[in-house]
């Protein structure tokens, strides 16, 4: 029974790192029940408390991936109407054009919103830039996450 749990976890791991890429599939969510299956074998690797707070941690990244390109469009100049359309974008791009559209909703969305705002093209797509920077931003901290987790695996097998 290791074995399979194991295998799974692996599988997991891998589709974890996938999913920091591709909207579709929640990533850090992912690598994390690769450690859950792992406590569920023989070797018991983790305390309750390091499961919880990386759960948290998991859960928060997910939050912050809708967050951060809004806070990117308001980083960058955008008005409320940008971050609005950012995030708009966001909650579009993935339900109707993934996997593309995580990246280029958001930017279309703060673009628009800028643009409605009465800015010029120039400021609108600095703003838009912002909210890209952001998508980045999420990216990067959804792998660095991921990365995280299949250390542990690995750790706790070794």
């Amino acid at each position: 029974m290791d074995v399979l749990l194991i295998v799974i976890g692996a599988i997991l791991l891998v589709l974890g790192i996938v999913g920091s890429f591709v909207p579709v599939l929640p990533g850090p969510p992912l690598s994390y029940l690769s450690l859950l299956l792992l406590q569920f074998t023989s070797y018991h690797p983790f305390t309750a408390r390091f499961l919880v707070i990386w759960a948290i941690v998991a859960a928060a990244i997910v939050i912050l991936d809708y967050v951060i390109p809004v806070y990117g469009t308001k980083v960058f100049g955008g008005s409320k109407k940008g971050q609005w359309g950012a995030l708009i974008g966001v909650f579009f791009g993935i339900f109707f054009f993934p996997p593309i559209g995580i990246i280029v909703g958001p930017f279309l969305g703060a673009l628009v919103g800028e643009m409605l705002a009465g800015k010029q093209s120039g400021e609108a797509f600095k703003a838009a830039f912002g909210s890209f920077l952001g998508f980045l931003a999420g990216t990067f901290m959804k792998l660095a996450v991921s990365l995280i987790f299949v250390y542990y695996f690995i750790s706790a097998l070794v």
